[in-house]
């Protein structure tokens, strides 16, 4: 690859673009959790948007290309953990493989950029306050969606600290997003237009953050009294038979603790065994639980004999309503079928192919369906809970589908255990905290190992956990009802903005291509 052949320009600019878009990636990951620098966001913004100046569309499809890269390599560098620690996979082998992942989502921001470049040449608002946030929105979301979609390292997930969180409510995450891409924007335009006024668009964007945030778009009622289980089983020994009776033991040991709270929450597969081998326990812990008027949620896996499917459930029992009448029914009601499955830990693209290479393609609990996209609420201790489990809680279109007016709590189970102590949990957690921002619903997160966490309905942590103990958080949580204005309209006022800003872009872009393209 050539990066410094000759397009108008001298060696040297070539070298401090290439340069520049490397570093800029580099600090963009670190403004993301476990770092949390969230000023390396705009920073990183600026620098790649002065690399690609002049550029041509191929050098900016490079450039932004590196850029991800020196993003996403270290960011997602948890992802080997699974790989190594339980999946035998070599170090070396986990590292060609994240390395393949991070590649291909960088192929996606690359491609806005060559885009960029390619029909919106001429520098200017038209160009950094239109075309360009609207091509990396239109990335972004393309990389949440096409092959089952990840949109984890979104921009927006770095300011979860900053008062731009107030758009969240309004057009979702990646409404922050476009804020970071407006304000790195700006002061490129002050910079090259030498117009110190363009530096006052960064503060009235976090302003107006700042004044959203005031508003209250859901309504809080009475705090219900969670116990959220974190039973901290190592993962090397979750799925043995032997060890079943122990993790049960090791559970309802932290149940008997969580006495007098309203609803006791365990995490994603808590019960590691099919539902249908374990029947009885299951009305066991219903009739005690609804005895003791305290509502129960766990993750279980459920085999489908008529279908032959299994599934990664969620199940609500003891007191489901306030009234104590409805009871625990096998295999069918007050459920969550997880819908978003994960590739390769929950499904295996060419299974036949795949799973004779390597034990990581044939992990335990790897042959999962996929639930319903929409689903009922669950019901515990008369409350209403959209659910997610695990890695859903990154996909925010899906989980708004499950939100209505009535629904009052969002629970989400999960077993980070697989990424051990690296930056991965703390970067979901992060995640979670954004889903109790846009919807203005309080999130209640029981884990394996951690992070156990419950957060209000603006988003700000209530109690949470230290990470591979064995403990059990009770916290005081407010239900809310009501929906913000993301909750009814998703994300559609930001592709319409998209949709605008590229048709302006190019109504005023001059025919007339300077030679550099």
């Amino acid at each position: 690859m050539k990066w410094n052949d000759y397009d108008g320009f001298s060696r040297p600019v070539s070298q401090r673009a290439l340069w520049g878009a490397l570093l800029s990636g580099l600090l963009c990951g670190a403004a993301f959790a476990p770092f949390k620098l969230w000023p390396l966001a705009f920073v990183a913004m600026f620098g790649l948007l002065a690399s690609l100046h002049q550029q041509t569309g191929k050098r900016a499809f490079r450039l932004t290309w590196l850029f991800a890269m020196a993003m996403n390599l270290p960011s997602l560098w948890w992802i080997h953990v699974s790989m190594t620690q339980f999946g035998g996979i070599s170090l070396p082998a986990a590292f060609v493989l994240v390395a393949i992942l991070c590649a291909y989502l960088s192929l996606y921001p690359a491609l806005a950029a060559a885009l960029l470049n390619r029909f919106f040449p001429r520098t200017g608002v038209t160009r950094l306050l239109f075309a360009f946030p609207a091509l990396w929105l239109l990335s972004d979301w393309a990389m949440g969606h096409v092959m089952t979609g990840f949109p984890w390292m979104w921009l927006g997930y770095s300011q979860v600290d900053t008062w731009l969180t107030g758009f969240a409510p309004l057009f979702g995450v990646q409404s922050i997003t476009l804020a970071v891409l407006w304000s790195a924007a700006a002061c490129l335009l002050c910079w090259q237009q030498r117009r110190i006024l363009w530096l006052l668009l960064p503060p009235l964007l976090f302003v107006t953050g700042y004044g959203l945030q005031q508003k209250v778009w859901t309504q809080p009622g009475e705090t219900v009294n969670f116990a959220l289980a974190q039973g901290n089983i190592p993962q090397s020994s979750k799925w043995e038979a032997d060890f079943i009776k122990p993790t049960l033991v090791r559970y309802l040991d932290l149940t008997r603790e969580s006495k007098g709270a309203d609803i006791i929450v365990w995490p994603e597969s808590a019960v590691p065994a099919l539902e249908n081998d374990m029947r009885e326990f299951m009305t066991n812990m219903d009739d005690a639980l609804r005895s003791q008027k305290a509502g129960f949620i766990t993750g279980i896996q459920y085999y489908d004999q008529s279908l032959d499917r299994y599934y990664n459930g969620v199940v609500a029992t003891g007191l489901i309503d306030k009234e104590g009448q409805r009871t625990y029914q096998y295999g069918q009601g007050n459920r969550w079928y997880k819908h978003h499955l994960l590739p390769i830990g929950e499904f295996v693209p060419f299974g036949d192919l795949l799973r004779p290479i390597a034990p990581f393609f044939d992990l335990p609990m790897s042959s999962f369906s996929r639930g319903d996209a929409v689903q009922e609420n669950l019901l515990s201790g008369g409350y209403k809970f959209a659910t997610s489990i695990c890695y859903e809680m990154e996909y925010s279109d899906e989980l708004r589908q499950n939100i209505h007016e009535d629904t009052q709590f969002i629970v989400n189970v999960s077993n980070d255990s697989w990424f051990g102590t690296s930056g991965g949990p703390w970067q979901h957690m992060e995640i979670a905290r954004m889903r109790a921002i846009e919807f203005g619903k309080a999130v209640v997160r029981a884990t394996n190992s951690g992070v156990t966490v419950a957060f209000d309905h603006q988003g700000k942590i209530i109690g949470m956990l230290p990470q591979f103990e064995q403990k059990v958080l009770r916290v005081d949580v407010a239900p809310t009802t009501g929906v913000t204005p993301y909750t009814r309209w998703g994300s559609l006022p930001l592709i319409a903005f998209c949709i605008v800003a590229l048709i302006i872009g190019l109504w005023r872009q001059n025919h007339k291509r300077p030679r550099y393209l």
